[in-house]
């Protein structure tokens, strides 16, 4: 709205307004927006959580030290939502319907998670929607960023074609061309991109979600990964550093800058209040919709195969869940690990919750970096 009134209206009254045409500036305004929404609004949302009585209630088979976050105020994912939305509607080109998309998608996840998180404060247990339908739900909110973005690649808004790390020649095509020339069979030309767009952002989106067990882990691993997408998208949708770094410019992402740049600070200005020990949790309506919005900002700039780099503490607790989950069916109840997720199991061997918190950050930095370092590794 303000890109609108004072770029595009103004500017040609108002020679100053110049400046906010330039992307850098507006992302950089839009971090700063969000993380004071974060800041002022937060006790007001804690205190209407606790007067709701929405309290997280605590599993009983996990570390005997959570027992005591019981009751702790949880779908403080509803501040995130509100200080990333305000600040991209503000400071963002609405015209570009990628933006549109993005924020669509993490809305719909968000709106996944608190469904889950109001099922639980109703029935006051840890189980909110089936697991069935949770995945259902997420597969469905998936098919429709897919089917947005083959809209767009046929309009030549999009390009289908993976980018691959170290290999700069090779980029291939998740569309099948040649099958959409045969009667009645040219859905199938659509069917492989389909497919891989629903598993990235799920997985992504279930990934953010396993993360959070422990106060400010998840939220801390979210911000380094949204200052990666920042630089990721502003990169792609720039003409020279596209160009420098063997990336096919895309114009339209760079205007996902702003969005992620708000993603940085919502991110901060939550952490303030979900830090150890945490007043209030961000609960599922906030890990659905970060990890939903991982999963497509990946999604649209076509870096999925930099996804377990950009979010890889997510990639490790999701794959720890997996094997622990495996092995526990194939090998008559054995475990690999004390506990699932991984940040668990690394309390049960004595590690104080801080130092897990601590390190894991350290973890997601080291992840960040080398994502973006291979950049010119092609």
């Amino acid at each position: 709205m303000l890109y609108w009134l004072l770029y595009q209206k103004l500017f040609p009254y108002f020679r100053l307004f110049r400046i906010f045409r330039y992307i850098t500036f507006r992302t950089v305004f839009a971090s700063l927006t969000a993380l004071l929404i974060g800041l002022l609004i937060g006790p007001y949302v804690i205190e209407k959580l606790r007067e709701f009585q929405i309290g997280q209630y605590i599993r009983e088979e996990g570390p005997q030290s959570h027992q005591k976050k019981s009751g702790t105020p949880t779908m403080g994912g509803v501040l995130i939502c509100i200080s990333i939305f305000v600040p991209t509607l503000l400071w963002s080109d609405l015209s570009n319907p990628l933006v549109w998309l993005v924020m669509l998608s993490t809305l719909a996840f968000g709106a996944i998670g608190f469904a889950d998180d109001y099922i639980k404060v109703v029935h006051r247990r840890n189980l909110g929607l089936t697991a069935r339908a949770k995945l259902g739900l997420q597969l469905l909110a998936s098919f429709c960023v897919a089917l947005v973005l083959i809209r767009m690649e046929l309009h030549g808004m999009y390009s289908t074609k993976l980018i691959v790390p170290f290999a700069k020649n090779f980029r291939p095509n998740l569309i099948i061309d040649h099958l959409l020339h045969v009667p009645h069979l040219w859905w199938l030309a659509f069917l492989p991109f389909v497919i891989f767009v629903m598993l990235v952002i799920s997985f992504s989106s279930n990934a953010v979600n396993l993360t959070d067990g422990l106060d400010g882990l998840a939220i801390g691993c979210t911000i380094i990964a949204a200052g990666a997408l920042t630089v990721l998208t502003y990169v792609s949708g720039h003409a020279v550093f596209s160009d420098y770094l063997e990336l096919q410019r895309m114009p339209l992402v760079s205007e996902l800058t702003v969005f992620c740049g708000a993603m940085v600070g919502a991110s901060i200005g939550f952490l303030w209040y979900n830090a150890h020990p945490a007043e209030v949790f961000m609960g599922d309506v906030g890990s659905l919709a970060l990890g939903g919005a991982i999963g497509t900002l990946a999604v649209v700039i076509k870096q999925e195969l930099l996804l377990p780099f950009i979010g890889g503490v997510f990639i490790l607790e999701a794959l720890s869940v997996m094997l622990q989950v495996g092995s526990y069916k194939l090998r008559n109840g054995k475990r690999i690990f004390k506990m699932a997720p991984l940040h668990h199991h690394f309390e049960l061997m004595g590690w104080s919750e801080s130092k897990v918190i601590a390190r894991f950050w350290i973890m997601a930095l080291v992840f960040a970096l080398f994502a973006l370092t291979t950049l010119k590794l092609r």
